[in-house]
């Protein structure tokens, strides 16, 4: 049997679960041309079953489970697995990212890109000392940085002191194939509440985790129905997917008395079904790197309530296609959700420009394409 000659590509991610970063992975996977490149999955933690959506049956997905393993055990493994496997590219992301740079640097791996995504709750503007210090602590093995926004480009060169021209910008794609706008799937589950005439079902997607800021959503349900009750018999809510507080969103719309009106779907393979079945899509996010959530709905042609954080302000075009808020104001969300639930054509209008503006500058192609134009140019660069 010949050898393949295919450049192998090793992507290092904290876990491949259900995420915007591990859906981009994923895509990205499907999506390039299989002639060219294999590919790897190492997961710094483990993996789910989401990690069945790559469609490609020659991808390994490994799990080097830090937890329970350490930091210098999960290195060691990681050296042994790149000097084995010798691939021509490390594709690091996220914090966790970061382990995978010395053992690649020592197995002499020609090209080690790194991607910044966004931060998380207990980071939120990506300030903190210690994950400052160890991004510029492993910045001089890095060959080449992917920043998924402008927003997030401005963070590497300000605050790490990334020289510009070592970092390429590739905004997230979406697949406007398969999100687009569709009828309503009749076996979701939903109570019959959720499917009566004239309802507006207002949703959100995505981890329901502390920066995704749900809860001021549910504060804002529940002011919206405090100073409207008339809206009670309009307004559904549903949470789609599942984390660590969800109970505590149940328990904060029990206790709002509006828990009749919400509706939390648990983890979920059907996103694309969800959005179908939505008339608004809102976003609380405290901080995002470029939401493919915010993406997805778009293209699915639904107009966006979210705030103006990371990538949003590059995605969403305010007044267009959606409408912003500050994070963490429930106020203001309040007055946006009575103007969308009472306007059924600024959400037609809205949802419209959001769909062509995903096709026109966010599609999956494009950004496939870009990656593809990167991982060729670090193997001639290697060569």
């Amino acid at each position: 049997m010949s050898e393949d000659r295919r450049p192998l590509v090793v992507h290092v991610i904290h876990h491949l679960v259900i995420g915007g970063m591990e859906n981009g992975l994923v895509n990205l996977i499907n999506h390039l041309p299989e002639r060219e490149f294999r590919h790897a999955v190492v997961c710094i933690d483990d993996h789910s079953d989401f990690a069945g959506r790559i469609q490609r049956v020659d991808v390994d997905v490994v799990d080097l489970r830090r937890p329970s393993s350490g930091v210098w055990a999960t290195r060691r493994a990681l050296l042994r697995l790149l000097r084995e496997r010798q691939p021509r590219i490390v594709h690091a992301r996220g914090p966790s990212g970061l382990d995978a740079l010395p053992p690649a640097l020592l197995a002499r791996v020609p090209s080690r890109i790194h991607g910044e995504h966004g931060w998380d709750s207990a980071n939120r503007d990506g300030k903190r000392w210690k994950p400052v210090w160890l991004r510029r602590l492993h910045s001089p093995l890095v060959s080449r940085y992917v920043a998924v926004s402008e927003s997030v480009k401005e963070y590497l060169v300000g605050t790490i002191g990334i020289a510009e021209h070592r970092i390429t910008t590739i905004s997230n794609g979406v697949d406007t194939e398969r999100f687009r706008p569709g009828a309503l799937p009749i076996d979701l589950g939903l109570p019959e509440s959720f499917l009566q005439p004239g309802v507006v079902r207002v949703g959100t997607v995505g981890r329901l985790q502390p920066i995704k800021d749900q809860a001021t959503l549910v504060a804002a349900a529940s002011a919206l129905l405090r100073e409207s009750p008339q809206l009670r018999q309009q307004l559904r809510m549903i949470f789609v997917g599942d984390g660590p507080l969800r109970r505590a969103l149940s328990e904060q719309a029990a206790a709002a008395g509006i828990a009749e009106i919400v509706h939390f779907t648990g983890s979920t393979d059907r996103v694309v079904d969800w959005l179908r079945a939505l008339d608004l899509f809102a976003l609380p996010s405290l901080n995002e790197g470029m939401s493919n959530t915010l993406l997805e709905a778009m293209a699915c042609g639904l107009p966006g309530l979210t705030t103006p954080v990371g990538g949003n302000t590059e995605l969403m075009d305010a007044g267009v296609t959606g409408s912003f808020f500050a994070p963490g104001q429930v106020a203001a969300l309040t007055k946006l959700l009575h103007r969308y639930l009472t306007d059924s054509s600024l959400r037609r209008r809205q949802g419209a420009a959001a769909r062509l503006r995903a096709e026109q500058r966010f599609s999956l192609r494009t950004m496939v394409d870009r990656y593809r134009e990167l991982y060729r140019r670090c193997v001639a660069d290697a060569r």
